[in-house]
């Protein structure tokens, strides 16, 4: 279905769920980066909110997210008190300004917390920004949901949830530290439902280590068989230079370059052969789910939390290591949770890197978007477009992409290869590629 081309492939590349990526954040931003951020949000301002519960019952190998063992319920509490306090911290700044449109809670693992303190969370949200109408979103591990979280997500108007699944097969599931059984992934599906969450997405990875084409098929076939709405199906991403906790999985067990481009491969044709929608690159969606008629339509987008029909320019990121995006400014607040508590005690934002962009990052930040969400994009008036177009010359004389003037279109068939693509209008690349995952 798809050609493959190695040598196109061979690079390591960002994942470009922003624009400059995480790579390019440096100390250079303080919190009054973050208050005049703010300031520059009006009245009717769409805005999205990210809040970040750093937390999970049981730590898994492969996972990069920022995240601690939940096992004193005086920390949870700790942090919960704190991330309140950094709601009222940003309300008071916004006064009212900006319109919240939707607000996802995501981790670590949100129901890593009682279900009582997520519904208090929720509350405190809402009231705080007069947001009752927002969409509101959750991850979840299966492992830790039960029927009194299903009943607190109902409470607080949850309408879209994601499941980490990664894989249903109990050896590749104890090979990465996941153990999980089947039958609590189809509980928690089924709880969601009863609980009225309209759209539940499950997340699924190839490239793990002893994973098989027939491995993959069965975990695909299984969870289509749990009707999702949504699929996000990413390759590993082994970088134990940057995760040490990965450093627990078997490197010289992980399949090769060309067998994880065959699972992609292979993924895509079971779940596009099923019904769903490709949507972007790992994204699937069923065509009546908000997430494929944005893809439909044009109105695609990517942010953070991978592709989404979400078109607020603003996200605010709540908690420790959340990231907020504005127009000029890429913020991070502080990872460790000790200095964030700090901070945000002390009454003040707790931003601690991150970068100011120029016009430039947001017109080539646009182009990677749009290639990335769209298949095509304009790259007339970014700088050095000669240069790109002879990086882009092997793509082009493989039949992979396409100009039309200075617009640049991708076939069909140059899915796996979007990211590569997309970083040849990356001005801050060079050759360091170990800091990034396979480019499939």
């Amino acid at each position: 279905m798809w050609p493959y081309h190695p040598d196109l492939l061979a690079r390591p590349v960002p994942r470009y769920t922003s624009y400059p990526t995480a790579a390019e954040f440096t100390d250079a931003v303080t919190s009054d980066d973050m208050a005049r951020s703010l300031d520059t949000i009006a009245d009717d301002t769409p805005v999205s909110l990210y809040l970040h519960i750093p937390y999970c019952q049981a730590i898994c190998w492969y996972c990069g997210c920022n995240t601690g063992a939940a096992n004193r319920t005086s920390r949870l509490t700790a942090y919960l008190d704190r991330l309140e306090e950094e709601i009222a911290l940003v309300a008071t700044r916004l006064g009212g300004r900006g319109r919240i449109c939707r607000i996802a809670f995501g981790g670590g693992s949100p129901n890593a917390i009682a279900p009582a303190a997520f519904e208090r969370l929720a509350d405190r949200v809402r009231t705080a920004f007069a947001c009752d109408d927002a969409v509101i979103s959750v991850e979840i591990d299966p492992r830790g949901f039960t029927r009194d979280w299903a009943a607190a997500l109902a409470r607080a108007g949850v309408s879209r949830a994601s499941l980490g699944v990664q894989t249903l097969d109990p050896a590749l599931q104890a090979a990465i530290g996941r153990v999980q059984p089947v039958d609590d992934i189809r509980r928690a599906v089924t709880l969601m439902r009863e609980a009225g969450v309209g759209s539940i997405n499950v997340d699924l990875m190839y490239g793990l280590p002893g994973q098989s084409e027939d491995a993959l098929a069965a975990t695909i076939e299984a969870s289509l068989a749990m009707a999702p709405d949504r699929f996000a199906i990413f390759g590993y991403a082994h970088v134990p230079h940057l995760v040490p906790r990965q450093r627990r999985i078997d490197a010289t067990a992980l399949p090769d370059a060309r067998a994880r481009f065959r699972q992609a491969a292979l993924a895509h044709w079971l779940v596009t052969s099923a019904g769903y929608r490709a949507v972007g690159f790992d994204h699937f969606a069923l065509p009546g789910d908000a997430l494929a008629q944005a893809a439909a339509s044009g109105t695609l987008r990517r942010n953070f939390q991978g592709f989404t029909e979400d078109r607020a320019e603003v996200l605010i990121g709540l908690g420790a290591s959340a990231i907020s995006q504005f127009p000029g400014a890429l913020l991070q607040n502080e990872k460790n949770t000790g200095r964030y508590h700090m901070a945000i005690g002390a009454g003040r934002f707790a931003t601690a890197r991150g970068i100011r962009r120029t016009a430039e990052d947001r017109r080539r930040g646009r182009a990677i978007e749009a290639l990335l969400a769209g298949g095509r994009a304009d790259l007339a008036g970014i700088p050095g477009l000669a240069t790109i177009r002879d990086r882009l010359a092997p793509f082009v004389a493989e039949g992979l992409a396409t100009w039309t003037g200075d617009t640049l279109s991708i076939v069909d068939h140059a899915l796996p290869y979007a990211r590569v693509i997309a970083a040849t209008f990356d001005a801050y690349r060079g050759d360091e590629g170990r800091r990034f995952s396979s480019a499939v």
